[in-house]
């Protein structure tokens, strides 16, 4: 059926007080002056009590002004279009619920293959652990770490795990390797090497992915250890290894720079202040960061083969394996013990827990390599490296799924 544009004039003066029907201008072509619509016989029964809103279909003339209260017409999106793309953000964004086991498909390659991770030398070391920390800080926020600061007996309980518990189980455990498994000297000192490091980036990730509240006082407490392990970490050497171990401080300064304080705070002013760029970037986060953590795991690993399955592969790795099960849960216990009438004592325990049980093995390996000439010394934290990883997103898919 053709309405002419009398017929609608007359239409639209009748309910000039109800509606507001725009028409492009009149044109002299024959063709221009009717605009056509279809319209079913029961119609026109929209005029009473609602308003007409005439879909226009106009030969050779730009649309006029649209009715504010026209809602938009979504027909031409697919709704399996809108299906789709739904799915493939949740699948980036569940991809660090895989983590745990990517470290260990990653450990099994890397002694299978150990050319697939070779290439991935100390060089990347700090790049891709700065990588990790800016995903963190992408998602947190300035008044999240201003809360951290105003947890000081936490703070405090994560560095007597740092340097008083994790120290003390090295020591214990190294002596044991030197004495019960018969093992060099240059081992033991290796395990007690390891012990006497800061903490651990990896222990924030693992943080941010099971508690995320919990991320900027987990990073606060590994700041303050790495910063403070320029003194501590050669006088607890000296202590338990029996000679002084060389730090270098300005590398240590800038290590803590590029690794924790310049990538949070990149994400931090980022997702202030360009926050649809944040959101934009923020679904890939995930599966680029389980990418980079088994890289992170499997390259010390695959580097270190050799001696990783040597004759006391087999007696270091046991000892490895008990030391850092007993941080893992000293440190649980211990904050149970310490917070037990604080609101959030289960997150805390978890957040101390990996903040005992994970430490900067990386480093300790460098400077296993730099100032010791045996090297037996690196073998254990190049194994610890790969064992704390394993343990601490084992545990984050444990308490993810599980939360008390």
């Amino acid at each position: 059926m053709i309405l002419r544009s009398s017929s609608v004039s007359h239409l639209q003066s009748h309910h000039t007080q109800r509606s507001i029907i725009p028409f492009p201008p009149k044109s002299s072509s024959s063709e221009n002056s009717s605009i056509a619509f279809p319209i079913r016989p029961n119609a026109l029964r929209l005029f009473k009590g609602s308003r007409f809103i005439v879909h226009r279909r106009v030969s050779g003339a730009s649309p006029g002004r649209v009715d504010p209260d026209e809602s938009p017409n979504y027909a031409s999106i697919s709704p399996q279009m809108l299906e789709k793309k739904a799915s493939f953000v949740d699948v980036l964004k569940k991809a660090n619920s895989i983590l745990p086991q990517v470290v260990i498909a990653t450990t099994i390659l890397a002694l299978v293959y150990p050319p697939s991770f070779t290439w991935f030398t100390s060089r990347y070391y700090a790049p891709a652990l700065g990588f990790l920390m800016f995903a963190v800080g992408l998602n947190s926020s300035e008044k999240d770490f201003i809360e951290a600061f105003n947890r000081p007996k936490a703070i405090i309980a994560g560095y007597v795990g740092q340097f008083v518990i994790k120290p003390s189980l090295g020591y214990l455990f190294g002596t044991m390797a030197m004495t019960l498994f018969g093992l060099p000297t240059s081992l033991g000192a290796g395990i007690m090497l390891a012990s006497c490091v800061s903490g651990a980036q990896l222990s924030n990730y693992a943080t941010f992915l099971t508690d995320p509240g919990m991320a900027p006082l987990s990073i606060v407490m590994t700041s303050i250890s790495t910063a403070t392990a320029v003194f501590v970490t050669p006088l607890l050497s000296l202590l338990l290894i029996g000679k002084r171990l060389p730090v270098d401080v300005k590398g240590m300064i800038s290590n803590i720079l590029q690794i924790v304080v310049s990538p949070v705070a990149a994400g931090l002013l980022l997702n202030r202040f360009l926050p649809r760029i944040s959101s934009a970037i923020r679904p890939f986060l995930p599966p680029l960061s389980v990418l980079v953590t088994s890289l992170c795991v499997g390259a010390p690993l695959a580097i270190n083969i050799n001696s990783v399955l040597s004759p006391f592969g087999i007696s270091v790795l046991l000892l490895v394996i008990s030391f850092h099960l007993s941080a893992f849960i000293l440190g649980y216990a211990f904050t149970g013990i310490a917070f037990h009438n604080e609101p959030d004592v289960k997150p805390l325990q978890r957040t101390l827990s990996y903040e005992t049980g994970m430490q900067s093995s990386l480093l300790a390996l460098a400077l296993a390599n730099k100032f010791f000439p045996d090297p037996l010394v690196g073998v254990p934290p190049a194994i610890s490296v790969v064992i704390m990883s394993l343990m601490g997103f084992s545990l984050v898919m444990l308490w993810s799924k599980k939360k008390v």
